[in-house]
């Protein structure tokens, strides 16, 4: 077999971090050259004859980009989210995109339950009247919230993580109930979670909002003005998915009018915020800097992954996860072969 060139944007952070490729050639370097890449030029210079592109959040892969490829195969994305590369054009270019939708879920579920429970219980509101001896405000601020248990956690979208978040949800003793049109009811009562048709209903039923959608053009904003105004005056929205999904100027105005109670939020719109962003200086707001799955695991096996994923592509055969599963081959000489094994969840 021809060595085949491997391109992998590597920021100076990450590289940094996580000593260079050395993870993605475990599985690449028998069958390939690997090139890490730190700037848009010289990324932009090596890509026309990649075979195959590792990518991170430093380069937006769109159709311009994507029409200039000569070779390529495969992009293999380290994250579930697959926003840094248009996947309708690479689908068009017959290039297959890879991601890793099953490393990192108990992470970020243990996160949103961080962040909801930290929310429940007004963590940093706490934290701030104990440390300035305030310690009689802290039973009146309490008292006024209902306990968890009973409450009800509506779950939108029903993927990995939302089925990892609705496992310790009712460990806590709360109904959770999900909106997901893409979802069977049996996936989900399977689970112990109630199905909802729609998202209005949803959020007009549930004291916790938790969003689990990727972003794409359906869900860019989806919660919207209108959807916030179903929301219980006492709710919580949690946001440990994608800062897109959820409309900001909208949920900031509704954080400020009391149309809901409060927001936990893993992801903004704009990371990192402008520094005169209100959310920022909102005493209703547990923020944290998009970092709900990392442990010492996540980096390293999503990028061993990666570089399975991208062999597998390289040696024809079908990777294990795939987000666009109805690609086809660049040429009628080319044909996938199916992987030996049992095929991920996203096939």
């Amino acid at each position: 077999m021809t060595r085949k060139k491997v391109i992998i944007e590597l920021p100076d952070r990450a590289s940094l971090l996580a000593g260079g490729n050395a993870l993605e050639r475990e599985a690449l370097e028998p069958i390939a050259d690997v090139i890490d890449v730190h700037s848009e030029e010289e990324f932009l210079a090596e890509a026309v004859d990649a075979d195959a592109i590792i990518v991170s959040w430093g380069i937006d892969i769109n159709r311009e980009v994507i029409s200039k490829l000569k070779k390529c195969l495969v992009f293999g994305v380290g994250s579930v989210g697959t926003d840094m590369v248009d996947v309708e054009a690479a689908t068009d270019a017959g290039i297959v995109v890879t991601n890793v939708p099953d490393i990192f879920i108990e992470e970020v579920a243990d996160h949103t339950m961080m962040m909801l429970l930290a929310s429940a219980r007004r963590v940093l509101e706490q934290d701030r009247m104990a440390r300035d001896g305030r310690w009689a405000e802290g039973w009146p601020t309490l008292a006024r919230i209902p306990r968890l248990w009973g409450q009800t956690l509506g779950l939108i979208s029903f993927g990995n993580v939302a089925r990892a978040v609705s496992r310790r949800a009712q460990v806590f003793g709360l109904n959770v109930i999900a909106f997901d049109p893409y979802v069977t009811e049996l996936k989900m009562t399977s689970e112990g979670v109630e199905p909802i048709s729609s998202l209005t209903e949803l959020l007009e039923r549930s004291d916790y909002v938790s969003m689990h959608p990727p972003h794409n053009d359906e869900t860019e904003r989806m919660m919207s003005p209108e959807h916030f105004a179903s929301m219980k005056n006492s709710a919580v929205l949690i946001n440990c998915g994608r800062g897109p999904t959820v409309d900001e100027p909208a949920l900031i105005e509704a954080l400020k009018t009391g149309q809901i109670a409060f927001a936990g939020l893993d992801v903004l719109e704009k990371e990192p915020p402008d520094p005169d962003n209100p959310i920022l200086k909102m005493d209703n707001v547990i923020l944290s800097p998009h970092v709900a799955s990392a442990t010492t695991r996540m980096r390293p096996e999503s990028r061993r992954r990666v570089g399975r994923d991208v062999s597998l592509v390289l040696r024809g055969r079908w990777p294990l996860s795939c987000v666009n599963p109805t690609v086809l081959p660049r040429s009628p000489l080319e044909r996938w072969q199916p992987y030996p094994m049992e095929r991920g969840p996203n096939r």
